[in-house]
C-alpha cells in the first residue's frame, strides 16, 4: 500500500497533477496500477479537467516511459485527412506525395498514442481505430505490406460516451475495447479545496522571476471560490494569466481576474415535448439548447470568438465548430455593424 501510495505521489510530480482533496485524490489513486498495464484507457471528464496530463502521467510511470508520448485531438483533424494523419502515406499514393510520411502510430512506436476528443470520430474512422486495436496492425495510404502497431492507446472525452453509444453516434464494439481501464476526473467545481493550491501552481508557472512574490489578494481568493468555473483547470489557468498581466502590485485582485461567464439565469430554457421517439427528441432539445446558448453567448462578448471561448470554458477551435453547426456568424453579433 505504501508503494502504490509513493508511485502516486511520484505520478503527480511527474504530471504536475496538483491537489490534495478527497475527490481528486479517489480519481487518481489507481494511475499507478494503470501505469503497470498495457491495456487501453478511457479517461473522461469536462473539458479543461486535466486529462491529457492523466494520461502522460499514466505513460511515464509505465514500461513505455522511455518511448514516445505522441498526443492527437481527433476534433481537429478532418475525416478526409484522419487514417492518414494515424497511419501516414507512401510516396505516390497521392498527387502531392512527394515522400513518405510516417503517422502517428509508426512516430509513437513502442511508446503511447494520446487520442483526444475521441468522440469526434467520424464513423469510418472509428472502423479504422477499431481494425488496430484489434489486430495490432495497419498499413500506411499507399502501402503494400502491414506494419505492427506497438502502442499503448490511452482516449480521452468530454462527452459521455455512453450516450453516444445509445444513440448510435459511436460504435460499441469501439467503446468496450477503449473502455477496458478508466479513469473519470472531476470537474474543478467539485474540488475547490485545491483552488488555493493550484493557484500558486500557476502564478510559479507563468509569473515572471521578477514577480516571485505575487500572490492573490482576499477578495481573489473570495472570487475563485465563489466561481463556477464552467472551462475548469484551463479556465483557471487563463484567469491566472490575465490576473499576473494586469495585477500592479504584488497581489492580484479580484478584478484582474475577469471572470465573466455568463450566468446560469440568464441561459434561456428549452421546451420539452413528450410525444414522439425519445431519442429524436431528446437531439432536437440539446440543438435547441446549443443554439440558444451560443446565440447568447455571441452575443454578451459582441462576436468576439476568443473571449466567448474563454468565458464558455472551451477552445476556441471546439466553439467555431459549433457555430459553424448552427450557421451563427460571428460578424452578426459585432456592434460595429
Amino acid at each position: 500500500m505504501e508503494d502504490l501510495i509513493y508511485q502516486l505521489r511520484q505520478a503527480q510530480t511527474i504530471a504536475k497533477l496538483v491537489g490534495d482533496c478527497a475527490v481528486f485524490q479517489q480519481a487518481i489513486r489507481n494511475l499507478p496500477v494503470l501505469a503497470r498495464e498495457d491495456a487501453t484507457v478511457l479517461i473522461s471528464g469536462e473539458t479543461g479537467t486535466g486529462k491529457e496530463l492523466v494520461a502522460r502521467a499514466i505513460h511515464y510511470l509505465g514500461p513505455r516511459a522511455s518511448c514516445p508520448f505522441v498526443a492527437v485531438n481527433c476534433g481537429s483533424i478532418p475525416d478526409t485527412l484522419l487514417e492518414e494523419e494515424l497511419f501516414g502515406h507512401e510516396r505516390g499514393a497521392f498527387t502531392d506525395a512527394h515522400s513518405s510520411r510516417p503517422g502517428l502510430f509508426a512516430q509513437a512506436d513502442k511508446g503511447t498514442v494520446f487520442l483526444d476528443e475521441i468522440d469526434a470520430l467520424s464513423f469510418k474512422a472509428q472502423v479504422s481505430l477499431l481494425r488496430v486495436l484489434q489486430d495490432k496492425r495497419f498499413r500506411s495510404i499507399g502501402g503494400t505490406r502491414e506494419q505492427t502497431a506497438d502502442v499503448r492507446v490511452i482516449a480521452a472525452t468530454n462527452a459521455r460516451l455512453e450516450e453516444l453509444v445509445e444513440t448510435g453516434a459511436f460504435r460499441p464494439d469501439l467503446y468496450y475495447r477503449i473502455r477496458i481501464l478508466s479513469v473519470h476526473l472531476p470537474p474543478l467545481r467539485d474540488r475547490k479545496e485545491d483552488l488555493p493550491a493550484l493557484a500558486r501552481h500557476f502564478i510559479r508557472k507563468h509569473a515572471p522571476a521578477e514577480r516571485g512574490d505575487l500572490t492573490l489578494s482576499p477578495d481573489a481568493r473570495q472570487a475563485l471560490n465563489a466561481y463556477h468555473w464552467p472551462g475548469n483547470l484551463r479556465e483557471l489557468e487563463n484567469a491566472i494569466i490575465r490576473g499576473i498581466a494586469y495585477s500592479h502590485s504584488n497581489f492580484i485582485q479580484a478584478a484582474d481576474l475577469e471572470l465573466t461567464a455568463i450566468p446560469q439565469r440568464h441561459i434561456l430554457s428549452v421546451p420539452v415535448v413528450h410525444n414522439g421517439p425519445f431519442k429524436a427528441l431528446k437531439r432536437e432539445v440539446v440543438e435547441s439548447f446549443e443554439r440558444q446558448y451560443l446565440t447568447q453567448l455571441m452575443q454578451a462578448h459582441q462576436g468576439n470568438v476568443t473571449e466567448a471561448a474563454r468565458s464558455a470554458g472551451k477552445e476556441r477551435r471546439e466553439l467555431g465548430k459549433l457555430l459553424r453547426k448552427y450557421q451563427l456568424d460571428p460578424k452578426l453579433f459585432s456592434e460595429r455593424l
